[in-house]
């Protein structure tokens, strides 16, 4: 295959905002090794996981190798949905022209290198625009809710940051499992989480979810700033806490701090307390798509912005105007 040029979003520095650190240019398409697939990106998704890659924050994340003093990646971006261009030699499964979704390396781009083994064929029923919104949050939900969460029909499930790209689909998913959710959001927010299957709101400008009034099974906490005791405070005296992220922790901690604590205390009291890193692959992918084939997940997309407007994106979703998930078109 020829090598081309694409266009592409850029960043060669760490920076305070998106707007600091964002460019525009030309770049290389990648190319694909023997289990690789390159995607035609159609579209991709904003999440706070790759703007904390974009600002270099924690700094762990430095360390963990995506580059000490500058991104290691000059283009950002995970999730993806797009239509297949070219397949390595060793993949079967995916042939050019195939429509998919998942997983792929700097996705900010008309064209993105994936492993065969992170996509998956799309959902018919959904556009691109609503498959680029599941990949990274709808993994990381249902992980939560039914590897980790374990939750069972009955059972009472609080969705804290119920409205946020992962909060949306983990209360759609719990829904579906048969439990009685409840969902926390801010006022403007409220009838979304609704619509998304919630049976009760808890607006937490007005009301602490916290407060001990009500014990829940399982709480699935997205919203990254509250004590663990209060945490555990509202949850049964069986339950299970599974911390998503974590937005409070300053730059060497980044919240991570409360799922440290989480699992050393675990192992001493009744109630299951931890957090975990979302595993990606084909397996979960294809357990998402029964979801949203037969309509019992719907993405909520929020807003669209084009390929030259991803800082305008990042920067929704950080003033925290997003009402689910923030996606990019290319």
């Amino acid at each position: 295959m020829t090598t081309t040029s694409m266009r592409a979003v850029v960043q060669e520095r760490y920076g305070p905002t998106p707007e600091d650190v964002l460019g525009h240019g030309r770049i290389t398409r990648p190319a694909i090794g023997p289990d690789d697939v390159l995607v035609r990106v159609h579209a991709t998704a904003v999440d706070r996981g790759t703007w904390h890659l974009m600002a270099g924050l924690p700094y762990p994340v430095r360390a963990a190798g995506f580059g000490m003093r500058r991104p290691k990646h000059a283009n950002p971006g995970r999730s993806l949905a797009g239509t297949v261009a070219a397949v390595g030699a060793a993949v079967a499964d995916l042939r050019p022209g195939d429509e998919v979704f998942g997983i792929g390396d700097a996705t900010f781009a008309e064209y993105a290198r994936a492993r065969a083994d992170r996509l998956a064929v799309k959902p018919a029923n959904l556009s691109f625009t609503e498959a680029a919104a599941v990949p990274d949050s709808g993994m990381t939900a249902l992980q939560a809710v039914r590897t980790h969460g374990r939750v069972r029909a009955g059972e009472r499930v609080l969705v804290i940051g119920a409205s946020g790209g992962v909060g949306s689909f983990a209360v759609q998913i719990a829904a579906a499992d048969g439990a009685q959710v409840t969902g926390v959001c801010r006022t403007d927010k409220a009838d979304l989480v609704r619509r998304l299957g919630a049976h009760r709101v808890v607006d937490y400008t007005r009301d602490d979810p916290t407060d001990g009034g009500t014990r829940y099974d399982v709480i699935i906490d997205t919203g990254g700033n509250r004590r663990l005791s209060h945490l555990r405070r509202a949850l049964s005296p069986r339950g299970r806490l599974v911390i998503v992220g974590g937005e409070n922790g300053g730059r060497w901690l980044g919240g991570t701090d409360r799922q440290l604590r989480a699992h050393l205390l675990s192992p001493f009291v009744r109630q299951r307390l931890g957090s975990f890193v979302a595993s990606e692959d084909a397996a979960g992918l294809v357990e998402l798509r029964s979801l949203l084939e037969t309509g019992a997940v719907v993405p909520a997309v929020d807003r669209t912005y084009p390929l030259d407007r991803a800082a305008a994106a990042i920067r929704h979703l950080l003033d925290g105007r997003a009402h689910g998930k923030v996606v990019i078109t290319a």
